[in-house]
């Protein structure tokens, strides 16, 4: 049964802001969230991806901060009061333009920092003082090592994600940033998947927390088409071709597992005429945001990406993910595909399994608890088209194939015009040398040549030689001697 956001104790400025981005009915993490977050008590919320977190935590955060808001221009009057913590810039971003438009209507001030841009803006803006910070752990650090961010009025804390930033290692930078925070504040985790080591930080930084599920952990959306096709190599880029192409997809994510290989998929879309952008953790933060935009406008009708944008990216109405490679962590799966069907509307999740991924299949098989079909798909000229390299030294095309298939089970073949030497720029092969009938007969001794001697050893009877000494012994040449030898003496 859904619920309206109306029912909801919101504010007049809130409800406004929520009218005007078109909500209406709340999701299920939405509904079960948002009121125990009003009441002030830390939550442990789990619910898949898509399914609108965001509003969950922000909007409740928001209502009990209006007590605070003043149209004061001193900084003073505008301590950081809530705090939100995520793991990738580009969800950063994204949560923080969120939180400004459910905000547009109060004089709450909002703010976010990042990594891989200038300092100097981001501490412009904190020295003006917020209500609201979303950060990254990293360059959040770097402020308050600054001191451009005081911490010891926060009130309210998210961890957003939580699972991913322990995944990249932000462990130590969250006991750190926590430990600056006042031990009185409510704490708000959210994340797509439960993990024994979320439960520990739950248990470590978490009082008394109501644990809210609104799916199985780990499951994926039911909105999603899930299919698994047999691919190795250049076929997993002509499989997404004929899959675009069957299905008229307009755009889609494609997701790989290494930069390199990111760059390299996104080159080769791009010279086979796709519209295709990158976006992994190489580019300068200004190229990714740039990325991003010119996907969300449609400009872009790819976007190749590691798993730095498998998080939380809320684009809108795209049709269709692929998993170009294998994930090697089988949650990434789960987050991967999240990027389409999102707030019910349905989607497509194409991952091409190679030769050596069958225990990452099996992995993600145990995962999502559901038994992975694997699906030859047939491309298009599966037959080789032009030269063909049979193992031989020839090359030919196909036509030229058969003939020598044919000759070589003993049926005779005609010549065919399809054979081109590499070397004669389109011409016909240069004929072979013809062999002499000599060589392909078998050995045949001669009893005449059997008797005969050798010719060497002939030579060797007729060649006149020393007494006792073999003729095939030279002798020792003669050389001139630096002094004379001794004449003998007389006897």
């Amino acid at each position: 049964m859904t619920q309206a956001y109306s029912t909801l104790a919101l504010a007049e400025p809130l409800k406004r802001a929520v009218a005007e981005m078109g909500y209406e009915n709340m999701t299920p993490i939405q509904a079960q969230a948002i009121p125990v977050v009003l009441t002030g008590k830390d939550v442990m919320g789990a619910a898949q991806t898509g399914t609108g977190k965001t509003a969950a935590f922000s909007l409740p955060l928001l209502e009990r901060l209006l007590k605070h808001e003043n149209a004061s221009a001193s900084p003073a009057r505008h301590p950081v009061r809530a705090l939100v913590l995520l793991p990738t810039r580009e969800l950063a971003d994204q949560v923080a333009q969120q939180i400004a438009l459910y905000a547009k209507y109060t004089k709450l001030r909002s703010t976010v920092v990042f990594g891989g841009m200038d300092m100097k803006p981001q501490t412009l803006e904190l020295k003006k003082g917020v209500e609201v910070l979303v950060a990254t752990p990293g360059r959040l650090l770097d402020h308050i090592e600054a001191k451009n961010a005081v911490l010891n009025q926060v009130e309210y804390v998210v961890l957003d994600e939580a699972d991913r930033m322990l995944d990249i290692g932000f462990l130590p930078d969250l006991q750190r940033i926590l430990s600056y925070l006042p031990k009185q504040r409510t704490t708000l985790l959210f994340s797509a998947t439960f993990s024994p080591e979320i439960k520990r930080l739950a248990g470590s930084y978490l009082q008394d927390p109501i644990t809210i599920e609104v799916a199985r952990p780990n499951e994926t959306a039911s909105t999603v088409e899930q299919r698994f096709f047999s691919a190795d190599g250049d076929n997993k880029r002509h499989a997404i071709r004929k899959i675009l192409k069957d299905r008229e997809l307009r755009q889609a994510f494609i997701f790989v597992n290494s930069k390199l290989g990111c760059a390299r998929l996104a080159r080769t879309l791009e010279r086979d005429g796709l519209k295709t952008a990158a976006l992994h953790g190489d580019k300068s933060q200004d190229e990714r945001l740039k990325a991003l935009e010119a996907f969300k406008a449609g400009e872009v009708d790819l976007l190749v990406c590691t798993d730095v944008a498998a998080r939380g990216l809320d684009i809108k109405d795209v049709p269709a993910v692929f998993n170009f490679d294998v994930p090697f962590n089988a949650e990434d799966y789960v987050h991967r595909i999240g990027r389409t069907g999102r707030a019910g509307a349905s989607g497509l999740a194409v991952t091409l399994v190679g030769g050596s991924d069958t225990r990452l299949v099996a992995d993600i098989e145990k995962l999502i608890k559901k038994k992975i079909e694997l699906e030859p798909i047939e491309l298009e000229g599966d037959r080789p088209r032009g030269r063909i390299n049979d193992g031989r030294r020839a090359w030919g095309d196909g036509e030229g194939r058969e003939a020598r298939n044919a000759s070589s089970a003993g049926a005779p073949a005609a010549p065919s015009a399809s054979h081109r030497s590499p070397r004669s720029g389109g011409g016909h092969r240069m004929p072979s040398a013809s062999r002499d009938p000599f060589f392909d007969r078998p050995y045949e001794a001669s009893s005449a040549a059997a008797e005969a001697p050798a010719s060497w050893e002939a030579t060797a009877r007729t060649a006149p030689g020393r007494s006792g000494i073999s003729a095939n012994i030279k002798p020792r040449r003669k050389v001139a001697a630096l002094f004379k030898a001794p004449a003998p003496e007389p006897q």
